[in-house]
C-alpha cells in the first residue's frame, strides 16, 4: 500500500494540471528542509523522472521543479541517480528554451552535478567523439556573453562549473585546446565586477596550470591575456615607473602605470601566485616570465602585501626565481 508521500509523488505525473501544480509546490517545499529531503530521498526511482519531466512545463510548474532538483542534487546519492537518468543532457537541451529564472536554476543544478566525476564526464560528453566538448563550448560562450549590470545574470554560476570540470585532466585538456580557444575566452572575465565570476576564472586558471608541464605552449599562446590576468592581482597598488613598465607587454605596462584598485580577495591573489609558480617550474615558462619583467612586479606586490597566506605564496614563487635568476638573466 502506497504511503502518503508516494501518493504525493505520483500526483507529479497526474494528467490534471491542477494536481501536478499542487503536488510540485508541496514537493518543492519539502526539499527546503533536511527532514523533507531525507523522506523524499527514499523514492528516487519515481521522484526524479517525474521532476525531470516537469521541467518542460509552464514556468509556474517548471520553476518549482527546478528548485526541487537543485535542492535534491545536494545529496550525492541522488545527484548520481540524476546523472544516470541523463539529466545533464536534458538540462542542456532545455537551457536555452526556458525563462531566465529557470535558466539560473538549471545552471545551479549543473554546478551540483559536476561535483561528481560522472557529472563531469557527462558534461564533457566523454566517449562521444563527434559531440565531445560541445556542451562546454556552449556554456562558456554564454558565460562570456551574458554578464550585465542588472542582477539577472543566469550564467554567472557557470564560473563554478568551470572550476569543477578543470579539476579533472580531461576538463583541463578541453579548456586548453587551442583550436577551441575556451581558456582565452574565460580569462577575459578576470576583471568582472562579479565576485563569483572572478573566483571562477582564477580557480579555473589555476587548475589549468596543473597541466603546465605538458601544455605550456598552449598556455603561452594566450600570454597576451594570461599575464595581465595573473599579474595585475598581485602587482600591489603602486604606480609603476617607466623604467619598469618599458620592459613589459603594452597592456600590462599600461595598466600598471596608472592608479588602480587592489583586488580585495586574498584567495584570488593566492590562486594567481600558485598558477605563476606552476608555469615557472618549466624552463620555458620561467624565461617567458623574466622576459615580461614578472619578477619586478612580484617584488613590488610583495612590499604591499599584508596577508600572511598570500605572503607565503609570494615567497614560494620568489624562492624559485632566486634559485634560477642568475641563469635566466645571463640568457637575456
Amino acid at each position: 500500500m502506497a504511503t502518503e508521500l508516494e501518493e504525493l509523488i505520483q500526483f507529479l505525473s497526474s494528467p490534471s494540471p491542477q494536481l501536478r501544480k499542487g503536488a510540485i509546490d508541496i514537493v518543492q517545499g519539502l526539499t527546503g528542509s533536511e527532514d523533507g529531503l531525507q523522506s523524499l530521498a527514499k523514492y528516487p526511482s519515481i521522484l526524479l523522472p517525474s521532476l525531470a519531466r516537469l521541467l518542460r512545463e509552464q514556468k509556474d510548474v517548471a520553476e518549482p521543479a527546478a528548485e526541487a532538483l537543485v535542492n535534491l542534487s545536494q545529496n550525492s546519492d541522488l545527484a548520481a541517480k540524476m546523472i544516470e537518468l541523463g539529466l545533464i543532457g536534458a538540462v542542456m537541451d532545455l537551457l536555452y528554451n526556458v525563462d531566465s529564472s529557470i535558466r539560473h536554476l538549471l545552471v545551479m543544478l549543473l554546478v551540483n552535478l559536476t561535483q561528481l566525476d560522472a557529472g563531469i564526464a557527462s558534461l564533457l560528453q566523454t566517449g562521444d567523439d563527434k559531440m565531445q566538448g560541445l556542451y562546454v563550448m556552449k556554456i562558456v560562450r554564454s558565460f562570456c556573453r551574458s554578464e550585465s549590470e542588472s542582477s539577472d545574470d543566469p550564467f554567472e554560476h557557470v564560473a563554478s562549473i568551470l572550476v569543477n570540470i578543470s579539476k579533472k585532466e580531461a576538463g583541463r585538456k578541453l579548456l586548453l585546446d587551442p583550436k577551441r580557444g575556451l581558456l582565452k575566452q574565460i580569462i577575459r572575465q578576470y576583471d568582472s565586477t562579479s565576485q563569483l565570476r572572478k573566483n571562477g576564472v582564477f580557480g579555473t586558471l589555476r587548475n589549468c596550470c596543473f597541466e603546465a608541464e605538458g601544455q605550456l605552449q598552449n598556455l603561452l599562446l594566450i600570454a597576451e591575456f594570461l599575464w595581465p590576468a595573473l599579474l595585475l592581482p598581485v602587482a600591489g597598488n603602486k604606480v609603476y615607473k617607466e623604467e619598469d613598465t618599458s620592459k613589459m607587454p603594452l597592456e600590462l605596462g599600461t595598466a600598471l602605470s596608472i592608479e588602480r584598485e587592489q583586488i580585495d580577495d586574498p584567495e584570488i591573489r593566492v590562486q594567481a601566485l600558485e598558477a605563476i609558480y606552476m608555469i615557472i617550474l618549466q624552463d620555458a615558462g620561467r624565461r617567458a616570465f623574466w622576459s615580461i619583467n614578472g619578477p619586478r612586479i612580484l617584488q613590488v606586490g610583495y612590499e604591499d602585501e599584508q596577508n600572511p597566506k598570500v605572503m607565503e605564496a609570494y615567497e614560494r614563487v620568489g624562492s624559485l626565481l632566486i634559485h634560477s635568476g642568475g641563469d635566466e638573466e645571463s640568457r637575456d
